[in-house]
Order: structure tokens, then sequence, then C-alpha cells
């Protein structure tokens, strides 16, 4: 469902197009022992005091950040992540499992409610085994949000990783079987579509999270509801860059920028529609123009690079198929537009305006160093343009005045919207969108409350009054 249907699972290097390692999948029997060791590996992970499952976990925070330079080559190698960023990613994973190693405990705590008599709280329990299915853009971050926290409360955790990212999956589980963590508390499963749908239909299995595509979220979805499992869904998105006045513009520029080019664009939350107020926006476009021209390809382990390949020559493909087909229907191009001429997986920085209603660069996802940049008249238009979209997974709005930028902030149609800097993430604030853009919230304390039973123990006296019985 995120993946392929290949027999193996391979690492292609995006920069070079070298085959560098290849690891068969596995079928059948061979996936009904993996379920099987994940049961029993819960009832006793479960029973392991909680504080113990943080230690682990903590350990294994403490592991990645030992072996950053190994994993964030590996990142590079795989997907085409510049170095500095791959280095960045292993520093955020590294901080997401410490964090919920430190306060996990505390979120999983019994909860007391307030009742005239006798006495009532609220248990967070886990609910067993869960199955992620993980994206390549981001191989580390995606997977401990979602393994992180869930292993603190006690579940066990299956992870079917991208078919690009191989190396970068059996890191995670040596890093985690490093951690001692006992075998079945998390298992990498190289699997094809077809297990995956096999997987969610065990009773081994209670959940599934999948970060990916539309269409991988939706065969996801309707599995787990078939099988009546929880799921947890993080999309697409075409997040919103909302510029309001030109106080500070240079600064605004340059979030612009970092916002639409980390990972090469390859991000859910990058910016990809840029909305821009009419006495500001000939100015605005300008400066992208001169920051995208500057950007130069090459090797993205080489510090001096400072445009990567795209993960695959599919993803460049299609993407400079989405660009051509805009064009083709009358949008108009400021710079880019077109692949590299050299090896590689390489698109050019590219920025088209003129987009309107029935292009496709106006409903779909760009997926890539692509930017869209409207001009529009006032605050209404913008919030208007801005929820004219199947997505609602992030945003950004940029003004001097920060009341002006909460009330607009407000009337965004998101999970997420930060004022005067690009979306982001970290470890303590809740990720996670609505419409196409998925359901669920990862990170924070609320990223422990998603796969989990919050069952209620209510508690009277003996004698008490027997009232109030329903169902």
């Amino acid at each position: 469902m995120s993946g392929q249907n290949k027999s193996s699972f391979a690492t292609v290097n995006p920069y070079t197009g070298e085959t560098l390692a290849e690891f068969p999948v596995i079928e059948g029997e061979k996936v009904d022992s993996v379920l099987e060791v994940a049961g029993n590996a819960f009832e006793a992970w479960r029973k392991r005091p909680i504080a113990e499952r943080a230690a682990i976990v903590g350990r294994a925070s403490g592991l990645m950040k030992e072996r950053k330079e190994q994993l964030a080559q590996i990142i590079t190698e795989e997907m085409g992540k510049l170095i500095s960023e791959a280095r960045g990613e292993v520093d955020l994973a590294a901080s997401i499992l410490e964090y919920y190693a430190q306060h996990g405990p505390d979120f999983a705590a019994a909860e007391p409610l307030d009742v005239q008599e006798g006495e009532a709280y609220l248990v967070n329990e886990p609910l067993g085994v869960l199955l992620g299915v993980m994206p390549w853009n981001f191989p580390l971050y995606q997977v401990v949000r979602f393994a992180g926290p869930n292993l603190v409360l006690g579940n066990t955790v299956l992870v079917k990783h991208a078919g690009i990212c191989p190396q970068s999956a059996l890191a995670l589980e040596s890093l985690f079987r490093d951690a001692e963590a006992p075998e079945g508390v998390y298992t990498n499963l190289f699997v094809s579509h077809d297990e995956i749908s096999r997987i969610i239909d065990s009773p081994v299995v209670r959940g599934a999270s999948l970060t990916g595509s539309e269409g991988a979220g939706a065969r996801v979805a309707e599995r787990a509801g078939r099988n009546m499992k929880p799921t947890l869904l993080e999309l697409g998105g075409s997040d919103v860059f909302i510029v309001l006045d030109r106080e500070g513009l240079e600064r605004t520029i340059g979030a612009a920028v970092a916002g639409r080019m980390a990972n090469t664009g390859q991000s859910c939350v990058a910016a990809k529609r840029f909305i821009v107020l009419e006495d500001v926006y000939d100015d605005f476009v300008d400066g992208m123009r001169r920051e995208f021209e500057a950007l130069r390809p090459g090797d993205p382990a080489d510090e001096a690079t400072t445009l990567g390949p795209l993960s695959s020559e599919q993803a460049a493909s299609d993407l400079a198929d989405q660009i051509r087909e805009t064009l083709d229907q009358g949008a108009e191009l400021v710079t880019g537009g077109h692949r590299i001429d050299r090896p590689g997986a390489f698109v050019e920085p590219t920025i088209i305006t003129g987009v309107k209603p029935g292009m496709r660069a106006y409903a779909e996802e760009l997926f890539g160093p692509a930017a869209v940049i409207y001009r529009v008249a006032d605050e209404d238009e913008a919030i208007a343009l801005a929820n004219d979209s199947q997505y609602g997974l992030g945003g950004s709005v940029f003004c001097a005045d920060v009341e002006r930028g909460r009330r607009v902030a407000e009337r965004v149609e998101t999970g997420m919207v930060w004022v005067n800097h690009p979306t982001s993430t970290q470890p303590d604030l809740p990720f996670g969108g609505i419409k196409r853009s998925g359901y669920g919230r990862e990170l924070s304390k609320l990223g422990m409350q998603e796969f989990v039973n919050r069952k209620l123990v209510r508690i009277l006296p003996p004698d008490a009054d027997l009232h109030g019985i329903a169902g």
C-alpha cells in the first residue's frame, strides 16, 4: 500500500542511479511467524513496568545520537537528502525518542475523574500489536514518531518501511535491538502490498498507522475498517504560505525558500502554495526567483551542494510531468520547469504563476522543488484561496501584526498553522491534518492517545444505590 510490489527492497542511489543493495520480501508462513512472535512479545512487554519500557526507548535515543553519522549517510545514500539535513533528521528523531522516554510515563498515568460518590478514573492501556506503514522522505523521523510513544505505552510494533529505504529500516531495527528491546517488540517487515492487507486482517494486529499517499491511506483505512481496527493517517499536503505585508520581506522570502526547498521539497508540510497580497507580490516573486536560481545541484553527500536529487528517477519524472502539463494548461513559468541535464534524479527549482482551478498544479500536491505563487487582493481572498484545497495538513502566515496573523491562522482550515515561521515539527507539538491529509495526531501527549484503551474504572461502595443503569 505504500512502497512497491517488487520481489525485493532495494537501495538505489538517486544521485548515481547505482543499485547498492537488495533484500527479498517475506510472505506467507514467514509473515505468520513474525506475527506470532510480536503477539507473544506484547503479552510480556505490556507487563513490564512502564519505567523499564521508557528506559529502553531512552537507550535507543542515545544509540541514535552515537550513530548519527552512519545513519545520516544511509539516509543520503538511499533517498538523496542533503547530508546536513540528514544529520538534522537524526537529531530530530533522537529528540522524539528522548521526549517519550522522559514524559511517556506521565502521559500514560491514570487520570482521576471528578465524581460525587465513590471513585472513577481512566486507565491508559496498550492495544496490542500495531502495524506502521512508513514513507521514504524521512526514513527515521516518520518511524520514531509512530514507534516511540507506542513502545513506551506498551504496544509492540511491526514496521513496513518504504521499498527504497531498506538499509534505513534495518538500521532502526538494529538500534532498538541493541537498546535491549526484546524480540518481537520492534520488528522490521519486508513485505508486499498483498501481505499488508493480510497483516491488517490478522487478529494479532490491533491497529495500523500510515504516513504516505492518499491512495495507500485509503486502502489501509478501508481494510482496517472491515476489521473494526483503529487507524492513524498522515497523507499528502499542499500547505499554504500566506504573505500579508512587506515588513521584513527578506526574512519572509528566506523562510519561503527554506519552507519549500527543505528535503528538496519532498515533505508533506513543505510550503507549496504561496499566497501573496498584491502590493508585495512582484517583489516576493522576484526574491524567490533569485534564491531558486542560486541553488546548485550536486552530490548530496557533498557539504557544498545546495540542491539534491529527488528520491528516485520516477519521482523526478512525475514532477516534471506535472509542471509541463500545468504550463500547457496556460500557467506562466517564472524560472526552472525542466529536468536538469545531468545524471541523477534532478529537477530545476521551479516557480509557476497564473495557476487557475482545473490546472494540475492547482489541485495536486507538487512533491519536489516547485512552487506555485498566487496574487490576491486582500486577506479574505487569501483565506478563501488557502481553504480551496482537498488537503489540510499545515500552513504558515507571515505578517508584522501578530494579532492579525493569529486571526488569519484561526481561519485557515488545516491541522496546524504557524505564524511567522514555516510549518515545522518538534516532539512536544501535535502533528496531523484534516480533509484528505488524514486524521489523528502524532507527537506531544496526543501521540500516546491514538492506539490506547482509555478504560474507565468506576468504584462504588457495596451499598450504593442502583440507578442510572443504561446501555
